[in-house]
């Protein structure tokens, strides 16, 4: 099954009651969102994956009202535009018997300048004449993609899911996270820890996604843990390609893999996969300018139970510190939980963002950099800290 960060996600707009659930229960065929006439129904983004050919997985997201109002309104605004964050294609749900045109055209403004493409559908085609379906059309025909539909009989429905599975652009960053790295019959070794942090009986996604696109190439893939690494090349017919290990692993696995052989880590290929190797490469040459009591904040994608031993609050801090040799501050957060104002850190440290798609990735560097804070995953500091940065990225320059 396609993960939910592999997935385009496509999201639905509008004022409250514009019927945004229930279109979304008609495009996925199921009871999904729950559907009132009561104004703010939709509390939280509700999110759902299925399949709309041609266009392949998709994640479909129904959203708050983005005209509520009140205390908990405007945090269920915030909400709303916290899924821009993560939009491909966007729907904006306009209710055809109260089109309130100022404010959506407002959020139409607000979705070009965020560059999302996005859809226009006029709902509740059912209960208007045809002479309002025109001054309705001749009101938004300024709209690229303009459609009309009823979610209530289902109508006009497919011909929506149609125009969106022809709506997004054909080109899509690869989601191959070896990118060309291995050809037919090599060997690429996978250096897979097996310690109190990893999950119980199953590998995690990156590995996962490694071996899955090293077989596809058709190369031969070997797993093993640290201890097994020394014995596992000497008994290959030839070098391989390459080794890919877990960052924490760095230390040990390098002073093992010969200088010969390319060496790397899930969460550096991660990275240029994502398209934030560059940044990160440019974050290590401000870890100097560090001073006492900076503040830096270690992001995460996804939550997990923390643990004692855990990368982010425990590992990667003690790092920092020991690199720098200054007195750090460190903040920390997970899953849609990142900051929009970066200004008060002097740093950020972002996993390698396997959990989380293309276009929330994108935001997150990009608000990095317009807030001029360093950007940097952790595979790529580790890399720095073991001294052995040049060596581990230097392929995929």
């Amino acid at each position: 099954m396609t993960v939910r960060a592999d997935r385009i996600h496509i999201a639905f707009f509008g004022t409250r009651n514009s019927g945004k659930s229930s279109l979304l229960n008609a495009v996925a065929a199921q009871d999904i969102a729950v559907v009132s006439d009561t104004k703010g129904t939709t509390t939280d983004p509700v999110y759902k994956s299925m399949e709309i050919l041609p266009l392949g997985a998709v994640v479909l997201i129904d959203t708050p009202g983005f005209d509520d109002e009140g205390e908990l309104g405007e945090k269920r605004i915030q909400k709303t535009k916290e899924v821009l964050r993560k939009t491909d294609i966007a729907l904006l749900i306009i209710d055809s018997t109260n089109p309130e045109i100022n404010s959506n055209k407002q959020f139409a403004k607000i979705l070009e300048e965020a560059k999302i493409p996005f859809i226009v559908v006029l709902n509740k085609e059912d209960i208007i004449s045809e002479t309002e379906k025109q001054k309705l059309f001749e009101k938004f025909n300024s709209f690229k993609e303009l459609v009309f539909v009823s979610s209530k009989d289902k109508q006009n429905i497919d011909n929506l899911k149609e125009i969106i599975a022809n709506f997004f652009p054909q080109e899509r960053k690869s989601n191959n996270i070896l990118n060309d790295i291995c050809n037919k019959n090599d060997f690429v070794v996978l250096v897979t820890p097996i310690d109190e942090s990893a999950p119980k009986g199953r590998l995690i996604l990156p590995q996962v996604q490694t071996i899955r696109n090293a077989l596809d190439a058709h190369a031969v893939c070997v797993v093993c843990q640290v201890a097994e690494l020394s014995e596992t090349l000497a008994n290959l017919t030839k070098p391989p390609k390459i080794v890919i290990t877990d960052s924490q692993a760095f230390s040990e696995v390098q002073k093992i893999v010969p200088k010969t052989v390319q060496l790397t880590s899930f969460s550096i290929l991660l990275s240029n996969q994502k398209g934030f190797l560059t940044p990160s490469l440019e974050a290590m040459k401000h870890i100097k300018d560090l001073k006492d009591n900076d503040i830096i904040l270690i992001a995460e994608g996804c939550t997990h139970h923390r643990q004692c031993g855990d990368i982010g609050t425990v590992k990667l801090p003690k790092m920092m510190k020991e690199l720098t040799g200054k007195n750090l501050q460190f903040q920390f957060c997970s899953g849609n939980d990142f900051p929009i104002d970066l200004r008060k850190f002097a740093f950020v440290l972002h996993c390698g963002g396997c959990m989380i798609n293309q276009k929330e990735i994108e935001y997150r560097i990009k608000s990095a950099e317009n807030q001029n804070v360093p950007f940097a995953n952790y595979g790529t500091f580790i890399a720095f800290y073991t001294g052995i940065l040049e060596r581990t990225t230097n392929f995929l320059k």
